[in-house]
C-alpha cells in the first residue's frame, strides 16, 4: 500500500486536534447586561429607600439596555432580603439597596445570615444627615440651649427613634456617649409613629432619617440639628451636632452591593452607570426632593467606607450594650 502524502498526514494531524483545541479555547465573553437585571429592595414599598431604589431603577435601564426590576424583599430589619441577594449567583444580574441597618448596624447587633464585609460593593448612591428634631414649643430654643439642658438634667429626655437598632438609634446613643448623659430611647416601629407622638408630645425629640425634610419644611416640627459632620446644604442655617460635640458624626446612605464573587468588570460598568445616572439633574432634583444627595463611591472606596462604619458602630454597639432583644 503507498504511504501517504506528508500534506494528507498534516492536514489528519490538523483535523484531529480541532476538536481538542475547541475545548480548550475561553469562550465568548457575555455581553453584560444581556438579560433584564433585579434590585432587591430588602423593605416594604413606601419608604425611603424604597423611592431610592425605584427612581435608580428607572434611569438606570436605558443605559444598561435592560429593564432593571425592583423586587421588594421585607422582614428581618432587611437581612432577608439582603440575603436574597447574599445568595443569588454572583453574575451580576441580581443586586442589592442596602442602607446602614443592612450593612453596618444590624450585622453587629444580631446574628445575620450574610457577611456584609463580604459582598461585591458596586456603588454608595446616595447620603443624607439625619435630623434632631422637635416640636415647635420644644423650651430649648437652639441647640446650644438643648446641650446645656443635657447637662442640667442629663437623664430628663425621652428621645423616639424609628426602632433599636436603626441608624437613628444608634445617633443618638452616640450623642449619649459623647455627652455622657443619659436620655431615655423610646423605640417605634418606623418614623411616623415616632413623628405622631412627637407632635403629641409623648416624647422630647426624635432623632429621624430625611423623610421627615417635608413635615418640618411645613412648620410641624423644628430642626434643632443635622447629625452629618457639616451642615447640610438645604438648610445651611441649622447647625451640625459635630460643631458643639467634637467628633460627632453620622451620616445615612444608601447604595448598591451584588453577591460576593461578582466580576469586577461588571460592577464597575454598574458603578459607571449609576454615575450617569446621579448626574442627571432630573434625578437629582427627584433624590433632593426626598432629602437625599447624590453620593457616589467607585466599588473599592464603597467598601472600604462600609468596613470603616462596620468598626465604628460595633464600637458603639458594645459600649451602649445595645442588643436586638
Amino acid at each position: 500500500m503507498r504511504r501517504p502524502s506528508v500534506p494528507l498526514r498534516r492536514r489528519t494531524l490538523l483535523g484531529g486536534l480541532a476538536p481538542a483545541l475547541a475545548l480548550v479555547q475561553p469562550a465568548a465573553a457575555e455581553a453584560f447586561p444581556a438579560r433584564p437585571l433585579r434590585l432587591v429592595v430588602p423593605f416594604a414599598p413606601g419608604g425611603g429607600l424604597d423611592a431610592v431604589g425605584r427612581i435608580l431603577a428607572q434611569h438606570l435601564a436605558p443605559g444598561l439596555g435592560q429593564q432593571m426590576v425592583v423586587e421588594n424583599r421585607t422582614g428581618a430589619g432587611g437581612a432577608v432580603g439582603t440575603d436574597v441577594m447574599a445568595k443569588a449567583a454572583p453574575d451580576g444580574y441580581t443586586l442589592a439597596l442596602l442602607s446602614p441597618g443592612t450593612a453596618t448596624i444590624g450585622p453587629v447587633i444580631r446574628p445575620s445570615p450574610y457577611d456584609p464585609l463580604s459582598f461585591g460593593y458596586v456603588s454608595r448612591v446616595v447620603a443624607s444627615p439625619l435630623f434632631l428634631i422637635c416640636a415647635q414649643d420644644y423650651p430649648p430654643a437652639d441647640l446650644a440651649a438643648f446641650i446645656a439642658e443635657q447637662r442640667r438634667r442629663p437623664d430628663a429626655t425621652r428621645f423616639g427613634t424609628a426602632g433599636i437598632g436603626t441608624s437613628m438609634h444608634l445617633a443618638g446613643e452616640l450623642l449619649k456617649l459623647r455627652l455622657d448623659i443619659q436620655m431615655l430611647h423610646v423605640p417605634y416601629r418606623g418614623v411616623g409613629p415616632a413623628l405622631t407622638d412627637l407632635a403629641a408630645g409623648n416624647i422630647d425629640v426624635c432623632f429621624s432619617d430625611a423623610s421627615a425634610w417635608p413635615a418640618v419644611q411645613q412648620g410641624q416640627f423644628r430642626l434643632l440639628a443635622v447629625t452629618s459632620p457639616e451642615r447640610w446644604a438645604e438648610a445651611p442655617q441649622v447647625p451640625a451636632i459635630a460643631e458643639v460635640v467634637s467628633g460627632y458624626g453620622v451620616t445615612n446612605w444608601y447604595g448598591v452591593a451584588s453577591p460576593a464573587g461578582t466580576p469586577e468588570d461588571r460592577r464597575l460598568r454598574l458603578h459607571r452607570e449609576i454615575v450617569r445616572v446621579l448626574a442627571d439633574p432630573q434625578v437629582v432634583a427627584a433624590l433632593r426632593g426626598l432629602g437625599y444627595g447624590p453620593a457616589p463611591l467607585a466599588p473599592e472606596a464603597f467598601a472600604a467606607f462600609v468596613r470603616a462604619e462596620y468598626e465604628v458602630w460595633g464600637q458603639v454597639v458594645r459600649a451602649a450594650h445595645i442588643s436586638a432583644g
